[in-house]
């Protein structure tokens, strides 16, 4: 027997569970684990069982529809509300504040409660994952307002690495766009996106981040995009930007 004819015909749970939108596939691997996931009424124990067609998923008792075509939206992200589903604190979050219509969708990434500016949404999980990779290559660009004395020679280094606070972050594109008085406006290219690079990037500097607006992910622009609204990306030009379909 050849090797694709003895692989199961189907996909992943965890991917299938991602690509409905439901969760990461980090997360439904979580809920797999916690017993919550039932395959054709059977409880499944492991992320790599598949799914063929016809058959019935639950989640938590609740049957989740297959998944539909891969879907990508930008989203001006406010000051103010926190990049999860679910805030231990109590906080705002982007999924409680999203317009009316959207069918369940993750976050391509974060942005902290005081930063704003563009996030991509999808329905699809397993893109999400993808383009969250520092492999694939995609810039994020910021505009980002500073208070301090910004030494624009110490901001170009940056393009050749740190280390802060026994942390290696790779090369960053920074440079200085205007100056009043003791704030200045920079932008930030970075490839990584850590949590929290660009303020603590800044810190080491010696620079205090007032501000923090993401202009652009990848391919994809803010542009004039209203804060607080939500605008389908065509599906053209999804295809056209992904190295590959997302679903394979």
């Amino acid at each position: 027997m050849t090797e694709a004819a003895a692989r199961p015909a189907g996909e992943r749970i965890a991917k299938y569970l991602a690509r409905a939108g439901v969760a990461s596939r980090r997360e439904a691997e979580r809920l797999i684990a916690e017993g919550k996931v039932r395959l054709n009424g059977t409880a499944v124990a492991h992320p790599a069982s598949f799914v063929q067609a016809g058959d019935i998923v639950q989640v938590a008792g609740t049957v989740v529809d297959a998944p539909e075509r891969t879907r990508l939206w930008r989203y001006h992200k406010p000051v103010g509300l926190v990049t999860t589903h679910r805030d231990p604190e109590g906080r705002p979050t982007v999924f409680d504040r999203l317009p009316p219509g959207l069918p369940r969708v993750i976050s391509i990434g974060r942005l902290d409660l005081t930063s704003e500016g563009l996030l991509l949404l999808t329905n699809d999980g397993a893109l999400a994952r993808e383009l969250e990779l520092p492999a694939h290559g995609w810039i994020r660009r910021y505009r980002v307002r500073v208070h301090g004395t910004v030494d624009e020679a110490a901001l170009s280094g940056l393009a050749r690495g740190v280390t802060v606070a026994g942390v290696r972050y790779g090369p960053v594109e920074a440079g200085l766009d205007a100056r009043k008085g003791a704030n200045a406006w920079l932008t930030v290219a970075l490839r990584e996106g850590r949590n929290r690079e660009v303020r603590r990037l800044m810190g080491h500097l010696g620079l205090q981040v007032t501000r923090l607006i993401r202009i652009a992910y990848g391919p994809f622009q803010l542009g004039n995009l209203p804060r607080g609204a939500v605008a389908e990306v065509p599906a053209r030009v999804l295809r056209d930007q992904l190295p590959r379909p997302a679903t394979g």
